[in-house]
């Protein structure tokens, strides 16, 4: 795990300008375990964790204005200085327009200015600490600082309304530690705290300005070509060279590596059979320059691009896609391996996952990503996010109607009759839609409030079904039905008290409101994936969620978004745009894999495993859950009856991070006898939680 740590204090330090520490509450000088110093007091910056020495640049103006930029940037340390010149007037998105995922950290004079990203993958928080507000990109190190408690109301809306920005807010799991939201960045000034946003955003009253289809598809062409550029010209890096022990009778380098669970060195991509990342696939291997991974894995062709393809033995039903990943995996610069998983991969198998910053469903499925990315490179190129960037949120029908382009739902609401086989489905699609386009953003929050405080959960099943739902300004996450009513109540209450503050309100339309809360979702359960299956000397690379990507898609026109199979043809149009158009039959076609066959399957071998987790779980001690009721769920679900296995994953992901949580010892940071202690107790309760010094994540 990496993460970068800093203070804006109100006055300077008494530790000196080059002190690799400051002053906190006692008056002893802390700094982070394991850190290395950027710059010193009185505002200090530390970069933690293992950070390739590309990955970290400071760039100066003068001694009183620099720049640290942290992750894979594209931009040369020239555009990083002019940069500076614009910062010291206050200017913000330019340091957020480079290509790439990083994350950029500005010291003019006593003001610091810490953007975080438009996805939500690369977050930034915040707490008071010492008369100032201290600040990372991980919850948990602040949690340490301050020896916050866990949160349990923030637990709460995070099984009963995950989706709902109001439900959560700016908290987290831990008591004090606040979130930023996407596109927004911190600025302190001498310990002060201001929040302010850097993206433009389509106003409710007036509709954004009608984009041309052809250009928003070639700057998508431009974001997405110019994103793995940045990752071909990055150093390249070799995993363990710096630890490698010298030659071993009977093994060469690569052997060494692989013994040592080590990744492959080079650049390589998912390769699923699915148009996201056989598009990423297809780029790395075909742009001008050196975009392999290892000299022809012994062939002498010359550098191909590792393409890893999942096979998941247990489930089956994939033969159309492998057959299409195989016909990409034809091209001459890509080296295929299929890697295979029989039962031992299932979700809920093994659940044996490190301590992550934050929970995420993605912990009951960490070991089945974990066996792919282990036959990966050491820069591993994932279509993550494709789906949450460039597809229609089913919300964004009422923003159709709301522009008066009845005429562009036709298309999709024909696709979902199909599907259903109903005539009523374009009547009842229609219908919804126009609901939610005159349903104002409070009366929307309050009736979600409401379905919460009695316990409505019913919702239509199927496709048609689940795009009704999501024509809401918020739903129950799947996980609600199983909560207490108090757990229940406190998240209704949350909800209503959030509506009521002056100014609440998104100010935006139904579907990019939506849309924009579920790739913020969807960012942070990435986060949590990328610790939970981490391959150590690994990097994982997600170019759709880098910022100028997303900033591409969203100049999509909706009329486009909306059509079936639209984020295909988008990305045909890239490929050919980038001189690919050889692609295999049945480009674009709808993913087989289902997950939630895997899920079920997991769930049906796991069961015992399962419901041995819940016979005393934390979650029980919280107040969130009755035990009785959800090993009830488990056993139903594994019998194949039809629950919503999302909300079961959120309840057992949840159970192991508090476990995780409540089993660690020690801190992240050095300097203060009482932060060596370990977990006071055994048990979270309902309103103080459990979480006293921690230890490193």
């Amino acid at each position: 795990m990496r993460w970068l740590v800093g203070w804006s204090s109100a006055a300077a330090g008494s530790a000196g300008a080059a002190a690799p520490g400051a002053t906190g509450i006692d008056g002893e000088t802390v700094h982070p375990v394991g850190s290395q110093l950027l710059w010193g007091d009185p505002d200090p910056l530390w970069a933690v964790g293992d950070w390739r020495p590309d990955e970290v640049r400071v760039v100066k103006a003068d001694a009183q204005t620099r720049i640290a930029v942290l992750g894979t940037c594209g931009a040369s340390d020239e555009q990083l200085r002019v940069a500076l010149f614009a910062a010291r007037g206050g200017a913000l998105r330019h340091l957020t327009a480079w290509p790439g995922s990083y994350t950029a950290v500005v010291q003019v004079g006593r003001r610091l200015t810490i953007a975080g990203d438009l996805a939500g993958v690369r977050p930034v928080f915040y707490t008071p600490w010492a008369g100032g507000t201290a600040y990372a990109t991980a919850a948990l190190p602040l949690a340490d600082l301050i020896e916050a408690h866990l949160d349990i109301g923030h637990l709460a809306a995070l099984l009963a309304a995950p989706d709902v920005p109001e439900a959560l807010h700016d908290s987290t799991p831990y008591q004090g530690v606040r979130r930023i939201p996407p596109g927004h960045a911190l600025i302190l000034r001498a310990g002060a705290r201001e929040i302010a946003g850097y993206e433009p955003v389509a106003s409710l009253a007036v509709a954004a300005p009608a984009a041309d289809a052809a250009s928003a598809v070639d700057g998508v062409r431009d974001a997405l070509v110019e994103a793995v550029r940045t990752r071909l010209t990055a150093p390249r890096h070799v995993p363990g060279a710096d630890i490698d022990p010298g030659p071993v009778p009977g093994m060469g380098p690569a052997d060494r590596r692989a013994a040592r669970g080590m990744p492959v060195p080079g650049i390589g991509a998912d390769l699923s059979g699915g148009p996201a990342s056989g598009t990423l696939a297809l780029l790395a291997a075909g742009l001008p320059g050196m975009p392999g991974t290892v000299l022809g894995h012994g062939t002498g062709a010359g550098e191909r691009l590792l393409a890893v393809t999942f096979n998941d033995l247990a489930t089956g039903g994939r033969e159309a896609e492998l057959e299409r990943a195989g016909s990409i995996a034809a091209n001459p610069r890509l080296h295929h391996v299929v890697v295979t998983g029989g039962e031992e991969t299932l979700p809920y198998v093994d659940l044996d996952a490190p301590l992550t910053d934050e929970p995420g469903p993605s912990l009951v499925t960490a070991a089945r990503h974990r066996a792919r990315l282990a036959s990966g490179s050491a820069d591993h190129l994932t279509g993550y996010g494709a789906r949450q960037v460039m597809d229609a949120h089913p919300a964004r029908l009422a923003d159709l109607l709301m522009d008066r382009k009845r005429r562009h739902l036709v298309k999709p609401v024909a696709a979902l009759t199909k599907a259903d086989g109903s005539v009523m489905v374009p009547a009842r699609m229609y219908a919804a839609a126009r609901r939610l386009a005159r349903t104002p953003y409070r009366a929307g929050i309050e009736g979600l409030a409401d379905r919460l405080l009695h316990r409505r959960f019913e919702e239509p099943g199927g496709p048609v079904g689940a795009s009704l739902a999501a024509l809401a300004w918020g739903r129950p996450g799947p996980a609600a039905r199983w909560l207490t009513g108090e757990a229940l109540a406190e998240v209704s209450v949350r909800l209503q008290d959030t509506v009521i503050r002056p100014g609440a309100g998104p100010g935006q339309r139904p579907g990019d409101f939506r849309a924009r809360a579920a790739l913020a979702r969807h960012a942070a359960d990435l986060r949590v994936l990328e610790q939970a299956a981490e391959i150590r000397f690994q990097r994982l690379h997600t170019p759709f969620l880098d910022n100028q990507v997303v900033r591409a898609c969203r100049a999509l026109p909706e009329a486009l978004r909306v059509q079936p199979g639209a984020r295909a043809s988008v990305l045909r149009t890239v490929l050919e745009g980038a001189g690919v158009s050889d692609l295999p039959s049945g480009w674009g076609a709808p993913s087989h894999a289902s997950s939630a066959a895997a899920a079920r399957i997991g769930l049906r071998v796991a069961v015992d495993e399962l419901i041995a987790l819940f016979d005393t779980p934390l979650l029980a001690q919280a107040g969130l859950v009755e035990a009785r009721v959800v090993r009830k769920a488990l056993r139903a679900a594994a019998q194949g009856e039809p629950l919503p296995l999302d909300g079961l994953a959120d309840l057992v992901s949840l159970e192991l991070w508090l476990r995780r949580i409540v089993a660690r010892r020690g801190t992240c940071w050095t300097g203060t006898p009482a932060r060596q202690r370990a977990v006071p107790t055994g048990t979270v309760r309902p309103q103080r939680g459990a979480l006293g010094a921690a230890g490193r994540p």
